[in-house]
């Protein structure tokens, strides 16, 4: 059953691939956006496929584990995943906009990559998730942020196409690193797959909760434990130890990893500059010349005027209630609280600045983008730095 599952993601992962080198046909499409072409109706359909195959995972997957498979960060972020699917589905047979399906897919793909790289196999609940409220909590938050990320993917896309790229700005250096960031997801799954492949591995020892413990690298250590000793031979030593409040069993791995990935990402990216002879959203910005503007803002308000009271419902009201039943309080200052807390207010301000003050166009896309970066910061580095109870990765 674990292999059918495996099998049915790597289907997904494979249509959605297909699905957005189509949606990438319906460019030059003379239409006005395409909908009625055959590129147009072979990319949805197989992004259909896709989500229906991930589907098909993510059922076997429960079946075999006996629990519903969001309990760590590799079950969570194909979840995550999926649920992205579905909001751009969604969203794409209301405005029928094949543009947000190029720029949405990557997302999704980069998402599911990310999490491949994770431990996938099954193990046991903590005894703190054996409750309902895992999958009615967990499912809710996951649905109201890839919500939330379709207006990203809609503001991003207004943003290529609207600022100004014959001359560097702040505004063209903000968007490069909002690219910067989307690659340097996709060098953290280059780089962790690469070193997987070659089975690469490194103990170190250092004393934590005044004893010795032991953590196993499996990238060479840049950021190495606080006074920490390297057991494997052959192996690269650290170049610095992390300092002694970052606190937590993996927590020195972790940032280790997070570093490996913004380094990959830079190569990258510099790479790419160098073949393009330009900045990236340069590059792309004649492509989205018949975007409809219009069309990009309304799609990013509608997405957040949604996401917002699905997140609110998942990731404040039903956080507290799971809360209450496990720790006994309904709020704490752990790091996933606090930050689901700042990403709540954020599109709170958004959505005031948008009806109150007036806040369309490209003030909306830049706080769309800075949302999404708010969330993407909350399951990646709050996850890969920061120790807490949320911490079941």
């Amino acid at each position: 059953m674990v292999s059918l599952s495996g099998n049915f993601l790597y289907l997904a992962f494979v249509l959605y691939l297909v699905a957005t080198f189509f949606f990438g046909g319906t460019i030059k499409d003379k239409r006005s956006q395409g909908t009625k072409s055959l590129a147009s109706r072979i990319a949805i359909s197989l992004t259909i496929l896709g989500f229906l195959s991930q589907v098909g995972y993510f059922i076997t997957r429960w079946i075999a584990s006996a629990h519903a498979p969001v309990s760590n960060l590799f079950e969570f972020m194909t979840f995550f995943g999926m649920m992205l699917v579905l909001a751009f589905i969604i969203i794409y047979f209301i405005y029928r906009l094949n543009m947000l399906g190029l720029f949405t897919l990557p997302v999704a793909l980069l998402v599911i990559a990310y999490a491949s790289v994770f431990p996938t196999e099954i193990s046991p609940l903590v005894p703190s998730l054996k409750s309902h409220w895992l999958y009615i909590h967990v499912t809710t938050v996951s649905l109201g942020e890839a919500i939330l990320a379709i207006s990203f993917a809609a503001g991003l896309i207004y943003l290529i196409k609207q600022v100004d790229q014959s001359k560097k700005s702040k505004r063209t250096t903000w968007l490069e690193i909002v690219i910067y960031g989307l690659i340097s997801t996709l060098g953290f799954v280059l780089i962790s797959s690469i070193f997987s492949s070659l089975d690469y591995k490194a103990t170190f020892e250092f004393p934590f909760d005044e004893q010795i413990t032991e953590v196993e690298y499996n990238l060479p250590a840049i950021a190495g434990p606080h006074e920490g000793e390297l057991l494997t031979e052959d192996r690269m030593s650290s170049v610095f130890e992390v300092p002694s409040w970052m606190k937590g069993v993996n927590a020195a791995k972790k940032f280790n990893t997070l570093l490996w990935s913004l380094v990959t990402g830079l190569a990258m990216y510099l790479i790419l500059r160098l073949l393009l002879r330009k900045r990236i959203a340069a590059a792309i910005q004649p492509l989205l010349q018949k975007a409809n503007s219009e069309l990009l803002d309304e799609i990013s308000y509608r997405a957040v005027a949604i996401g917002f009271p699905v997140f609110t419902l998942g990731g404040l009201i039903f956080a507290a209630i799971w809360a209450q039943e496990a720790w006994d309080r309904y709020w704490g200052w752990d790091p996933k609280e606090v930050w689901a807390l700042i990403t709540w207010f954020f599109y709170a301000v958004f959505l005031h600045l948008r009806l109150s003050k007036g806040w369309h166009g490209e003030k909306s896309a830049w706080l769309a983008v800075i949302g999404f970066a708010i969330i993407m910061f909350n399951l990646i580095a709050v996850n890969l730095v920061i120790a807490g109870l949320h911490s079941y990765a």
